[in-house]
């Protein structure tokens, strides 16, 4: 049987302390101004509107009475180019009310617990987002990042839950990393995990129209320790406990409110007005939520830890910083990084301490990598943000092992295409003495 070796990278597993990340962040970076939080509110508003009003007066113009056109269908062609663009840079910027929104669920916004709650409410249910709800949820999951069991959210699969036979030594390598994997065994795998083209695609547009709300509302590509009907609606769902039961239900109401809110407005000015308006906007903004937190938790080099080898510090370093448009060029990551408050490209900094301000963030997260990059940890930075690498992601990160502390996604051949190292180990390997593995 003709075995296909696999040439794997190494993972420095990283052995700090809670301390000694944060230690790296300088002092003032903590600091929360109320002042400053609200003028990013201020201003994201400020371009919402600008880009609102700016496509509404364009629209105008698109008329026979104003403008000559070669043919009566190039006018509609030219106003749903026109809403296009505006809905593409409005669900941009609404990403971005999203972040500061979630900016206060972490306690980043201000210092003032009460202000945080308020601020946080009102931005969340303006985007249909159960605020309290989705708050107690994330928070678990920032206890729990890369824990291959108790994370919130992308928990992966394993080989068990999608019925693969056991890991079997002779035909997929004496490791459980895939290394020497045989072709009948790489066929088999594919039969039962390979994704093509046009399925990746599927998978991707699913996850990406209707992730978001599937989430919430039935805990999609969530904990799955949760039992059948669980969601973030519910006060007594499994995700909260009986004293947060006045929280969700607050939630609950800030939701209501928006659906109102909705019904009221196409009473007012029409269905159509309110979809080109806010609703296709609504749905770029889930776009983005989706692509951005799938993309940092999500990728061949990061790892999951189990009990035994799982840290909280472990858990925040198994992220990855991504430049959100950065495929498009400067100007386009520039405007990715503006418009959602750098919550893409300092990710892992996120991780070590979300109570840091976003405005803060890009100093604190420079020092911190530079920490780990002279202690030899070289994950820090991913591809772009994008289709092109949500596309290779998902159809690279099929499954994980049932067994190991330290464990890789493997692609639908069976392989992984890194393996973890310890810092001893590392040190043994440079003084050339043979690691078992």
């Amino acid at each position: 049987m003709k075995k296909d070796v696999v040439e794997q990278e190494k993972y420095l597993v990283p052995n700090f302390s809670v301390k000694d990340l944060l230690s790296t962040i300088p002092a003032h970076c903590f600091k929360r101004s109320i002042a400053r939080s609200f003028s990013y509110v201020f201003w994201d508003l400020f371009v919402l509107g600008a880009l609102w009003k700016t496509t509404s007066i364009a629209d105008t113009y698109i008329d026979p009475s104003v403008i000559a056109l070669p043919h009566p269908l190039l006018y509609p062609a030219a106003r749903f180019a026109l809403w296009a663009f505006y809905s593409f840079w409005a669900g941009l910027w609404g990403t971005g009310i999203w972040i500061l929104a979630h900016e206060c669920g972490h306690g980043a916004f201000s210092e003032s617990k009460k202000l945080n709650t308020v601020v946080g409410w009102v931005l969340h249910s303006s985007l249909g987002v159960p605020y309290q709800a989705w708050r107690i949820s994330h928070s678990k999951h920032h206890a729990a990042t890369g824990h291959a069991a108790l994370d919130q959210v992308y928990v992966p699969r394993t080989r068990s839950e999608l019925g693969l036979p056991p890991h079997n030594p002779e035909r997929e390598g004496g490791d459980l990393f895939g290394t020497h994997v045989v072709d009948e065994a790489r066929q088999e795998f594919w039969e039962a995990v390979g994704i093509t083209p046009l399925g990746t695609i599927f998978g991707m547009a699913k996850y990406l129209l209707i992730g978001w709300p599937a989430y919430l509302l039935f805990n999609s590509a969530g904990q799955h320790k949760y039992p059948s009907g669980t969601n973030h609606y519910n006060p007594s769902s499994a995700i909260f406990g009986p004293e947060h039961f006045s929280q969700i239900v607050w939630s609950d109401i800030g939701s209501a409110l928006w659906l109102a809110a909705i019904s009221a407005g196409i009473q007012e000015w029409g269905f159509m007005t309110v979809f080109r308006v806010y609703l296709v906007p609504y749905l770029w903004v889930n776009h983005w939520i989706i692509m951005i937190t799938f993309l940092q938790h999500t990728d061949p080099w990061l790892p999951h830890y189990r009990a035994g080898a799982y840290t909280f510090p472990r858990g925040a370093l198994s992220t990855v910083d991504r430049s959100l448009l950065g495929d498009f060029g400067g100007i386009m990551a520039w405007i990715g990084a503006h418009s959602t408050h750098g919550i893409s490209e300092t990710h892992i900094l996120h991780h070590v301490c979300a109570k840091v301000p976003h405005y803060n963030a890009w100093e604190a997260s420079e020092a911190l990598k530079k920490k780990l990059t002279d202690a030899g940890i070289n994950h820090l930075d991913g591809n772009p943000v994008g289709w092109k690498e949500m596309y290779h992601v998902f159809k690279e990160c099929r499954f994980i092992e049932d067994e190991g502390t330290v464990v890789f996604y493997k692609n639908g051949y069976g392989e992984a295409k890194i393996r973890p190292v310890f810092k001893e180990e590392e040190s043994a390997s440079d003084s050339g003495v043979e690691l078992d593995k």
